[in-house]
């Protein structure tokens, strides 16, 4: 299990300076290299919505509005403080603090729902959120509004996006794989056993809520020192149902499949727009709409259905002493 473990060790920075060498040596072009970066971006944001829904089992429709908080705030701080490594960091926390903050504040009340009354406050929030976008100009003149936020400088470099998100996947992993993580597969599956059971299902409702969000926000700063114009429409309500896809077909209740599924999806939709006709762009959404479909008849339990990937095995039982010694007796006998 060692030798697995070191491989997988091994295999991440190999990856990483394959996918360098790559971009540097041209053999991709800048196009898709920036496709490469959001397809990583996205991961995060996926990831995080898979601990709210694939794992703690609750249903929101908001998270393209924490993803976008995170971006307004994380730009916010390198367009007033300038663009060092220094601040850069401070954006990032600050766009992953800001979104775990507000997903704080207004989970405590709304997490009392459940199922679809979830998601339609959580899609409310959305909308809110997407308004106050288009009013920011009001309140800070330099976030432009409606017509969207300029002078943020480009500093989220592959590697920056690379390992941040190799670091959200092991994180993810670790929670899921915890205390914790048991705990919001108790009650994802059955809260109110989960609740007479003795666990707080309130508490690890809140916390998968918010650590779901500060990803997503964490995604959002990366994403607005990416691509440094943002504009509201980015961050509508209609881009929470793209997470949510992306974390249904690969699967609730699996990292692996969000993982893949985030990373095949952006290529894919950006894949249509090469090929695709300009007059027939609007057919993408028609195509992995039946992609979808197709996806949820023949497989509707997901890509991966709740597995894992791992080079690292899990620990078979070894069977006690006594029976062991027993059947060296008999195999001497």
């Amino acid at each position: 299990m060692r030798s697995k473990a070191m491989i997988a060790v091994v295999a991440t920075p190999v990856l990483y300076l394959l996918l360098e060498y790559v971009r540097r040596t041209g053999i991709i072009n800048a196009y898709w290299a920036q496709i490469m970066d959001l397809s990583l971006i996205i991961t995060i944001s996926a990831l995080g919505l898979s601990l709210i829904y694939g794992f703690a089992g609750q249903f929101s429709l908001g998270h393209a509005a924490f993803y976008g908080i995170g971006a307004y705030a994380g730009g916010l701080i390198t367009q007033k403080m300038g663009g060092t490594q220094f601040w850069f960091a401070v954006a990032l926390l600050t766009g992953a603090a800001t979104a775990g903050l507000l997903a704080y504040l207004i989970g405590l009340p709304i997490l009392r729902l459940k199922s679809d009354y979830l998601g339609i406050a959580t899609l409310g929030f959305g909308v809110i959120v997407k308004v106050m976008m288009d009013n920011t100009d009001k309140f800070v003149a330099s976030m432009g509004g409606s017509r969207g936020m300029l002078g943020i400088p480009r500093m989220a470099s592959f590697a920056w996006i690379f390992w941040l998100a190799v670091a959200m996947i092991l994180l993810a992993r670790n929670l899921v794989n915890s205390a914790h993580g048991r705990a919001w597969i108790s009650v994802r599956e059955d809260e109110t056993s989960a609740d007479i059971m003795g666990i707080n299902t309130t508490h690890f409702k809140t916390m998968a809520f918010v650590l779901g969000c500060s990803m997503a926000g964490l995604a959002g700063a990366l994403y607005s020192h990416r691509y440094p114009f943002l504009h509201p429409s980015s961050f509508d309500f209609l881009k929470s149902f793209d997470v949510l896809l992306v974390v249904v077909l690969g699967g609730l209740g699996s990292i692996t499949g969000t993982v893949v599924t985030a990373v095949a999806w952006v290529f894919l939709l950006e894949w249509l727009r090469e090929v695709l006709p300009q007059n027939l762009l609007d057919w993408r959404g028609v195509i992995y709409a039946l992609l979808l479909i197709v996806m949820m008849i023949l497989r509707p339990q997901g890509l991966l259905g709740g597995k894992e990937l791992t080079l690292v095995p899990e620990q078979t039982a070894t069977p006690p002493a006594p029976k062991q010694k027993e059947a060296k007796k008999r195999a001497s006998a």
